[in-house]
């Protein structure tokens, strides 16, 4: 193990050679990922005899390697910033915000400063609410609870250490309760069920959870069917979900586990794409009763619908209020994207 006083140098062993330069850094480095490793080979801050090279170098033993003091990039800490901020409910404790999707709730991985803590919800509340809880540390101030960065819907925040320590343990002991609306692909076979099987996070794909390994975090998530759809570019499901649990893609990893994968979620199976189909948009006519004349081919076989976010929306949120014991009750309409792309395929 080499030296870890910075700046270091680490010559490169004859044993060494056939391996890829970031590789062989990160075996030798405690402590950093090869991400970080390719980053400071990006940013000229490891050199190899004195001059850049990239991370796919192959070495052939004997190198010096020369990497400065900076290992660990710095620690991020939220920032405020004037977002425009859908606010449903404030009072001295808490907040209650309908966030937009493709937001992320706070900073996260990137080559940056700014591509890492940049449009967070955080910054947002930062900037709109002022005081935020402290429990969650400098990175994740009043945030309780979390939503994906593609979905959207009801989020509560604590404005103080008090109002988070208790709100948390209502989420902890599955005392509130959150519902949401879901469009997925296919039919389910039944028009209401529960899914109880353990998350865990992917072996190979580490962006991804899967309820395929042993010894994940139990999850249970209840569904109910308010609408089958026989549309023109295939059959779709829109469902009210129920979560006792809130584990990280929890409705998304259990949908797709169940074979209906939640429209617009390509990192669980779901198509980018939705291509008319001449021979389901005429079951679709005879299955609703139409009559009407089929449009012209050109016009009709070339469309395609995609959608850039996940079709899941936070749509309600009951919990007790953290000083007054008040119940509390809130609900979001979907946003106009998901209702127009429900719209195309009910038409």
């Amino acid at each position: 193990m080499p030296d870890l006083r910075f700046p270091m140098t680490v010559l490169v062993s004859p044993d060494a050679a056939g391996q890829r330069l970031d590789q062989f850094l990160t075996s030798q480095i405690p402590d950093v990922s090869r991400a970080r490793v390719q980053q400071l080979l990006a940013e000229a801050k490891a050199l190899v005899n004195g001059v850049t090279a990239k991370p796919s170098l192959k070495l052939k033993g004997g190198e010096q390697i020369t990497i400065a003091g900076d290992i660990q990039p710095a620690p991020l800490r939220a920032m405020a910033e004037d977002i425009a901020l859908d606010i449903v409910y404030e009072d001295e404790d808490l907040a209650v915000v309908n966030k937009p999707a493709g937001m992320m709730v706070h900073a996260g991985a990137g080559a940056t400063d700014d591509e890492r803590n940049r449009g967070t919800l955080v910054n947002a509340l930062l900037h709109h609410l002022g005081n935020l809880s402290e429990v969650g540390g400098e990175l994740r101030p009043g945030i309780v609870h979390r939503l994906d960065k593609e979905t959207s819907g009801l989020i509560v925040v604590a404005k103080n250490d008090s109002a988070h320590r208790r709100l948390a343990n209502q989420f902890s002991g599955r005392q509130v309760k959150k519902r949401y609306v879901a469009l997925v692909h296919g039919w389910p076979a039944k028009d209401r069920g529960t899914i109880s099987a353990e998350i865990s996070r992917d072996a190979v794909r580490r962006t991804r959870m899967t309820t395929r390994r042993s010894g994940g975090r139990a999850a249970v998530t209840h569904y109910e069917v308010r609408e089958r759809i026989a549309s023109e570019f295939g059959k779709f499901a829109l469902l009210d979900v129920r979560i006792e649990t809130g584990r990280t893609h929890q409705i998304r990893v259990h949908m797709a586990s169940f074979g209906h994968p939640v429209v617009g979620d390509a990192l669980y199976g779901a198509q980018k794409e939705l291509r008319f189909n001449p021979a389901r948009a005429e079951a679709s006519r005879k299955g609703q009763g139409r009559t009407s004349a089929t449009r012209t081919r050109g016009s009709q076989e070339s469309r395609v619908l995609s959608l850039n976010r996940n079709f899941l929306h936070a749509a309600g949120l009951e919990f007790t209020h953290p000083r007054t014991g008040e119940p509390m009750s809130f609900t979001a309409s979907l946003p106009e994207e998901l209702g127009r792309f429900l719209a195309e395929l009910r038409r």
